[in-house]
């Protein structure tokens, strides 16, 4: 199987997209590395490479965890497997 995201740890709440041209509708893999586990879904958005894609659903305020670390607070609704960036997630810092 080729993995198309790669996640730190399972608490992770995204993984980073490590392909050119995930597009939606695309059936996905990723490796949590610290598990060395996979995981397989559906990507709701076209994804590029570097950007986030989302391991579960999110609501509004919840707080993003990508390599055990808080990333940023929710500000739109985000399903699993939408991409995740600044159009959804902003800082806490400002």
């Amino acid at each position: 199987m080729s993995i198309d995201f790669v996640v730190h740890e399972e608490a992770d709440g995204v993984g980073v997209v490590v392909v050119e041209g995930l597009k939606a509708g695309t059936k996905c893999a990723g490796w949590i590395m610290q598990e060395d586990k996979t995981v397989a879904f559906t990507v709701l958005d076209d994804i590029p490479i570097g950007h986030k894609v989302a391991l579960k659903d999110f609501a509004v305020g919840d707080t993003v965890i990508k390599y055990n670390t808080d990333i940023g607070k929710v500000v739109a609704p985000i399903k699993k497997g939408a991409h995740l960036h600044v159009h959804n997630v902003k800082t806490k810092r400002w």
